[in-house]
C-alpha cells in the first residue's frame, strides 16, 4: 500500500508525485522523492523498482520480512534494513524497516509493527533547511525516529526488571517472578539483536557513501552511534543484573532448604535415641538383667532424658536447633 509520495525541492514546497510519474520528476535538477510503502505486494514493489531503478536482489530481500539488520551498497543507492521494536499499550511489538536510498530518493518499506513515519516527515519538513540536503538527512531522521524507540523499549524493560527485584531478593522461590524474568531477558536479547547492528551501519554512513553522505552530515549518524551505545548500555547492565539476580535467588532458596534440612537433621537425632532405647524394650526377650530390678525404669528413662537433653544443647549451640 502507497501510503506518501512527495517530491521536494528548495525552491517549492514539497508536492504529491503519483508512482506512475517519479520516475520523470526525478529527472528535475535538485529535487528529490520521498516514497512510503506498507506491506507491499510484489507487484507495487515491481512497480517501484521500475520507477526507480533499483536492483533485483534489494527488490527480492524487500518483498520478505524477516530480514536481519544490514546496509549493502547497489550501484549508487543503498538498501538498509532495519528490525523496529515498540511499546504499544504496555505490549512490545516487532516489525521491520526496509530503506532504499539514492541521490535523489528515499523508499521507506514497512512490515509488520512498525510506527508510521508521518511524525518523522512533519519534523523533517518543519527542519526544511536540513531537508533540503537531500535524502541523507531523511534516512537520519528516520534512523533517529527508529533508535528512540529503542531507547523507549530498553527503559521500559529496565523499569519491569526494577519491579521484579523485591521478589527475587527472597528466601522463597517464586516461579512466577521467575518466568518473568526469563520474558524480560529474552527480550533484552533481542532488542540487542536490533540494535547492534545499527551501531555499525552509522559507522559505515560516517566513512563511506560520501556522494550520499556530505560532511555536514556525519555529525548527526555520530549522534545516532552515540545514541545506539547508551542503548547498548542499559541492556547489557540490566542483562547482568538480571542474570545475578536470579542466580542470587536460587542461591537464596538453596541456603534456606539447606537450614530446614540442618533442622530435621537435628530434630531427627534427638529422636534417634528413645527411638533406640525404647525398641530393645520392645522386643519379646525372656531374660533381660532389668527386668527384676525396681529401678531399672526410671533409670531408662532419666538416661534417655539427660541423653536428648545433652543432644539438644549441642545442636542449639551449633545452631541445627
Amino acid at each position: 500500500m502507497i501510503v506518501n509520495s512527495l517530491a521536494y525541492h528548495p525552491e517549492s514546497p514539497p508536492r504529491a508525485v503519483s508512482l506512475e510519474n517519479i520516475s520523470e520528476v526525478l529527472k528535475e535538477a535538485g529535487t528529490f522523492v520521498w516514497l512510503g510503502i506498507a506491506d507491499p505486494d510484489t507487484q507495487e514493489l515491481r512497480q517501484v523498482q521500475e520507477e526507480f531503478g533499483l536492483h533485483d536482489l534489494a527488490i527480492e530481500d524487500a518483498l520478505n520480512a524477516h530480514q536481519r539488520p544490514k546496509i549493502e551498497t547497489y550501484g549508487q543507492s543503498l538498501f538498509i534494513v532495519l528490525r523496529t521494536v515498540q511499546l504499544v499499550d504496555g505490549n512490545i511489538e516487532r516489525g521491520e524497516a526496509h530503506l532504499f536510498v539514492g541521490p535523489h530518493f528515499v523508499v521507506t518499506v514497512r512490515h509488520g509493527h512498525v510506527h508510521s513515519f508521518a511524525d518523522v516527515r512533519k519534523r523533517a519538513e518543519v527542519a526544511s533547511h536540513l531537508l533540503m540536503k537531500g535524502p541523507a538527512y531523511v534516512l537520519y531522521a528516520i534512523l533517529d525516529f527508529i533508535v528512540d524507540q529503542y531507547t523507549t523499549v530498553a527503559n521500559e524493560l529496565e523499569r519491569r526488571f526494577e519491579v521484579l527485584e523485591g521478589d527475587i531478593f527472597s528466601d522463597r522461590f517464586d516461579r512466577n517472578a521467575i518466568e518473568r524474568l526469563y520474558d524480560i531477558k529474552s527480550e533484552l536479547l533481542q532488542l540487542r539483536a536490533a540494535v547492534m547492528p545499527v551501531e555499525a551501519m552509522c559507522g559505515e554512513l560516517i566513512r563511506l557513501h560520501e556522494d550520499l553522505v556530505s560532511k555536514d552530515l556525519r555529525a548527526y549518524f555520530r549522534d545516532i552511534q552515540d545514541h545506539v551505545s547508551r542503548v547498548v548500555n542499559i541492556i547489557d547492565v540490566v542483562r547482568d543484573m538480571l542474570t545475578t539476580a536470579i542466580q542470587v535467588n536460587l542461591a537464596l532458596v538453596s541456603v534456606a532448604q539447606n537450614e530446614i534440612v540442618k533442622r530435621l537433621a537435628g530434630w531427627g537425632g534427638l529422636l534417634a535415641v528413645p527411638t533406640v532405647v525404647f525398641s530393645l524394650y520392645g522386643m519379646n526377650f525372656k531374660v533381660m538383667p532389668e527386668l527384676n530390678w525396681p529401678w531399672a525404669y526410671p533409670c531408662v528413662l532419666a538416661f534417655t532424658v539427660v541423653a536428648c537433653g545433652t543432644l539438644y544443647w549441642r545442636f542449639r549451640k551449633a545452631d541445627w536447633l
